[in-house]
């Protein structure tokens, strides 16, 4: 999969959601692990600190990928969006359950929180140039 460039904006977006990205998963190690831990679906058969701690190695890979793997960044964009997909039944369940976790304590706010995860997706494509390759391929 070859790079197609991107612009300086593009650029912006991708290092800071790789910032982003390694920022979470700080908190799923450390100062957030409770709320994470709130997130995951009761239907994981795994346990949920288990899956905060997995899942928090996978954000800090994507989140150091999408900074420094360039070379890659349209895979990684591509790796990045699948996780934000991956990741929404969490935040689906959080919403479901009235969960209170990240300061979401109301069903408003957990409901408007949902909107953001294809926000997300729709970042982690544009700012890679995975659109633009997908657009080349068609």
């Amino acid at each position: 999969m070859r790079n197609i460039p991107t612009t300086k904006t593009q650029d912006f977006f991708r290092i800071l959601l790789g910032l982003f990205m390694i920022t979470a998963a700080i908190g799923h190690f450390t100062f957030q692990r409770a709320d994470f831990q709130a997130q995951v679906p009761n239907w994981i058969p795994m346990d949920k600190d288990l899956v905060v701690i997995l899942s928090g190695v996978v954000e800090i890979a994507l989140g150091l990928s999408m900074l420094f793997l360039t070379r890659y960044k349209i895979v990684v964009g591509i790796a990045l969006a699948i996780f934000y997909v991956l990741v929404f039944p969490g935040n689906i369940a959080q919403y479901l359950n009235g969960t209170p976790a990240f300061g979401l304590d109301t069903d408003q706010a957990r409901l408007i929180r949902l909107f953001f995860q294809p926000v997300l997706i729709f970042l982690a494509l544009w700012s890679t140039g995975a659109i633009g390759y997908f657009r080349r391929k068609v």
